[in-house]
């Protein structure tokens, strides 16, 4: 299971937190960073157990829960700009009239019916999540989709792929099996989709890549590397520096 489907299938509880913890393993939902139980790990001259570093590694490479959910693509938070600027604001615990300087808002009447309003939402969003809940035991018929990943640009209709699609998809393209050569590279938006998706699983989570290290890995995927290595980082599987001096898988 890959860290978006890790991701998309936690808890509430585990969202907040950040992370997932199995027999063997602390695991980070922002990164996909594994964390060995019964391992230490040294930060700043202090030894740490696992289940205590996730915390540190959270803090440390991704701010804070808070900071990675609040900077998703729209698509996959439901928020306008102008309430992520909001909620940014409330977190770092601003009083009204604070964030209407902050924000040049004419009045603090404004800012608590923007309060208001985000609060009607958490109310909907509740009731929402709990009628899913709900259709999930009713619905026998609902079809099993895969998960957007969580750095997608752009999330449409491209994304509307069930797990049996996604199959049929990776037979007949990868006949040699996923780790082998793709028979042809299809300029249909959905299968572009899964595949790339999976020739992204070849990239070590964590790890960076000089392009000629992409090229080699992409090359037991298609011959035309360039184009799939293009396509990995506009879909936002695989993000680089500006000069593409280093590549890496996105988070």
């Amino acid at each position: 299971m890959d860290i978006s489907e890790l991701f998309w299938n936690a808890s509430m509880e585990e969202l907040k937190a950040g992370y997932i913890e199995d027999k063997e393993h602390y695991i980070c939902l922002l990164c996909g960073r594994y964390f060995d139980k019964g391992i230490v790990y040294p930060e700043d001259g202090v030894i740490y157990t696992s289940g205590k570093y996730i915390n540190i590694h959270i803090e440390k490479e991704h701010r804070s829960v808070f900071a990675y959910l609040i900077d998703l693509d729209k698509k996959l938070t439901g928020l306008t700009e102008h309430q992520r600027s909001l909620l940014k604001l409330f977190y770092r615990g601003l009083s009204d009239k604070e964030i209407q300087h902050e924000m040049g808002i004419g009045s603090s009447s404004t800012i608590r019916n923007h309060r208001f309003s985000l609060k009607e939402k958490e109310r909907q969003a509740k009731v929402f999540l709990a009628l899913m809940e709900l259709l999930k035991a009713a619905d026998n018929h609902a079809p099993s989709f895969v998960e957007v990943h969580k750095t997608a640009r752009m999330v449409d209709e491209r994304y509307n792929v069930t797990l049996e699609e996604k199959e049929a998809i990776l037979k007949k393209y990868f006949p040699d099996g996923i780790n082998g050569p793709l028979k042809s590279f299809s300029r249909k938006e959905k299968i572009k989709i899964v595949v790339l998706r999976e020739i992204a699983q070849r990239f070590e989570p964590n790890r960076y890549y000089n392009e000629k290290e992409v090229n080699q890995i992409l090359k037991t995927a298609f011959d035309d590397y360039a184009t799939l290595r293009r396509y990995l980082i506009d879909y936002g599987f695989l993000d680089r520096k500006l000069d593409g001096s280093l590549y890496w898988l996105k988070k």
